[in-house]
């Protein structure tokens, strides 16, 4: 193994979006093998599934230029939030980045992070047009923007390996960290096809036209459009409800119930359990319930079925077929392994679909940093 080690002659690092940390200066140590976090020098890591940014907050924060809306577990708004409710906090840390953000920098043993395009307009308030942060607007608004990390285009070396890493020689280039949804479908991701991913969490995408350019107005919207490679934008609808909205069943049991026709039933469940990020305050919802329909089977079928459908509500078929989809690959361990939802995205979305297991966004990763 150590031989094949030795072999790597670049490494691509993505990682979960939209979420924050915060370090200070020399943050971590390197021991014999690898490099460790010095205690007390990183926060604790704010994911996307933080919810303490409220409709009310996130309403007093000044509108972005960017064509992207900042929601609850955005990078900018946590640090909104921590700069008005617990201000002495942002005095013990020199930067901030997401959690793969700071893996770059101790591997490159970075005095300054790097972010790709990626990441920033995951946080909010970037402007992707110009590549660059809304720094005026934030300024005036008393945000840190001392802490905004440096933003460089995806395929950006951010530097070379300070040491030896389990075999990988040092000096081996780095790349910038990329985000993992650009990631999950990179390997997959061709034109006239879309990808839907359903993990723990639900998108599905496709790469928008070359001259596509989005409007620069923030707009609440159900299908995003994030940066990907070469200049080009992913469009997104990325559901909060995905393999989480069908976690508190017991799978095995409950697949083997749900795949009989005796399930299909008129009952109906609307899963949004986490709400969305344009509807934060939606519920989720059970109807047309009757004596016939309560069967074990029959619920977690309803359910699986609304999951697909709620993605459908936000990205249907009619946007698929505008942009010339002629078929769906899917990917995610919640959808390979689960037969009731694949035939939940046949019934809905009326385009052949193919079914692939062991996509990765780690391949992604490897595979973009080897094409710059």
């Amino acid at each position: 193994m150590l031989a094949l080690w030795s072999k790597v002659v670049r490494l691509g690092i993505c990682g979960q979006m939209h979420g924050m940390l915060l370090w200070s200066d020399r943050a971590w140590d390197q021991t014999s093998s690898r490099r460790e976090v010095i205690k007390d020098s990183v926060s604790a890591l704010y994911t996307w599934q933080d919810t303490r940014c409220s409709p009310s907050f996130l309403s007093s924060l000044p509108p972005p230029q960017s064509h992207l809306t900042a929601y609850s577990g955005y990078g900018v708004p946590t640090l909104f939030w921590i700069a008005r409710h617990k201000p002495d906090k942002l005095k013990l840390f020199s930067h901030a980045g997401t959690v793969q953000d700071l893996a770059v920098a101790m591997l490159c043993d970075l005095k300054e992070p790097v972010m790709s395009v990626q990441n920033a307009a995951s946080w909010g308030y970037f402007d992707t047009t110009t590549q660059s942060w809304n720094t005026q607007i934030l300024e005036s608004a008393g945000f840190p923007v001392h802490l905004l990390p440096r933003v460089v285009k995806p395929g950006t070396l951010a530097g070379g390996l300070a040491e030896s890493w389990y075999g990988i020689p040092a000096g081996t280039p780095v790349g910038a960290a990329l985000g993992d949804l650009q990631c999950s479908v990179y390997t997959t991701l061709q034109p006239n096809v879309a990808v839907l991913n359903v993990s723990t969490s639900a998108q599905l995408a496709f790469i928008a036209t070359p001259d596509f350019q989005p409007e620069q107005v923030a707009d609440v919207s159900t299908v995003e459009y994030f940066p990907y490679f070469n200049d080009r934008y992913l469009a997104v609808a990325a559901s909060l409800n995905g393999g989480n909205a069908l976690a508190t069943f017991v799978w095995e049991r409950v697949l083997a119930l749900a795949e009989g026709k005796s399930a299909n039933s008129s009952l109906q469940v609307i899963p949004t359990l986490l709400g969305e990020r344009h509807a934060p305050e939606q519920n989720a919802t059970v109807t047309n319930i009757d004596p016939g329909n309560l069967g074990l089977g029959q619920v977690f079928r309803a359910l699986c079925s609304g999951v697909i459908h709620n993605l459908h509500s936000m990205m249907p078929r009619e946007i698929l077929l505008d942009n010339n989809i002629e078929r769906i690959v899917g990917i995610g361990s919640a959808l390979t392994r689960n037969k009731v939802l694949q035939q939940e995205v046949e019934h809905w979305y009326q385009l052949p679909v193919q079914f692939v297991a062991g996509e990765d966004a780690a391949v992604g990763a490897a595979m973009s940093v080897l094409d710059v």
